[in-house]
Formats: C-alpha cells, structure tokens, sequence
C-alpha cells in the first residue's frame, strides 16, 4: 500500500517503462497469440492492461483520460495499444499529481464491492500490470518474439553480458 504519492508515482514511472518495453516488442501479428484455444489472447492482455488504469483510477475518482471499457474491441494493431497505454499512463500520472495528496492515500472507496483505501488501490493497479506482463511474456516467447528484462536480465541478455543463460 502507498503512503506518499511521490512514492507511488516513482515506483508508475519504472512501472510504465516496464511495460512501454514489453509493448514495444509486440508485432500486429502476434496479437492473436494464446496458450490454448480458451485462453485470452496477447492483444488482449495488453489491452486489458490498457483500459484499467483509466477504468480502476475513475472509479477511484479521478478523470483519467483512455478507452475505460473493458469490452472495447481490441486494437488490430500493436502501435495503437502503445500509444494508448502511454497516454492513459500519462494521464493517471498527471490526475494524481493534481488531484490526490498523501492524505487522500487513506481515505477509501467502494472499489469492486469492496471498501479499499487509495493507497491499496495503487498498489492494485501496480500488481494487475505486472501480473498480466508476466503472462504476457510467456505469449510472447510462443509468438517468436523477443523479451525484454523487466527485474532483471532476460535469457536473450545475458549473452551482452558475456554469460551464459541460465537453463
């Protein structure tokens, strides 16, 4: 949970480029992408990713700018869900550096059925984003493509550090 807005708007920023990384790396082809035919696809996923933050953060009060609804079709192109997720990231960070306080971090809202305190809700958001990149990199690796490192080096990466992959 959060306490300081400063210190949720640092961890966004690292959190956003994690992500404008992951995102970068998908083609328009691989959006289609999934694990077994019931399985979401990987456009999904980054568009799901996408539509909450202004979905989640609205709800929590603010007027974040992005598509909020969950059931708008996906994207057919890769550059599109990129620069939609930059500017609803963007606009978050912007509605919470005007709008909120640390003391708003406190106070709660009816999120869900549940009661949450902001500060929880950030911390939501952050977990739902990093949860589904991870889910995301496993299409990725099936669609082909490359994965960049988020927390650390990725098995493509550590030839440029003169090493061996780990198996």
């Amino acid at each position: 949970m959060y306490r300081r807005v400063d210190d949720f708007l640092n961890t966004w920023r690292s959190e956003t480029e994690s992500t404008i990384k992951i995102f970068r790396q998908l083609s328009d082809a691989s959006l289609g992408q999934r694990v077994s035919p019931e399985g979401r696809t990987l456009g999904f996923l980054a568009w799901h990713i996408t539509v909450t933050i202004p979905e989640m953060l609205n709800r929590a009060g603010l007027a974040v700018d992005g598509a909020a609804d969950g059931h708008a079709p996906v994207p057919s192109s890769a550059t599109a869900i990129v620069a939609a997720y930059e500017a609803a990231a963007r606009s978050a960070a912007d509605q919470i550096r005007a709008r909120w306080t640390d003391g708003t971090l406190d106070e709660t809202r009816e999120m869900y059925g549940e009661s949450w305190t902001v500060g929880f809700t950030l911390l939501a958001l952050i977990t739902h984003q990093a949860h589904h990149r991870g889910q995301m990199t496993v299409l990725m690796r099936q669609a082909g493509l490359t994965v960049p490192g988020i927390y650390g080096p990725a098995r493509e990466e550590w030839a440029a550090y003169g090493m061996a992959a780990e198996p």
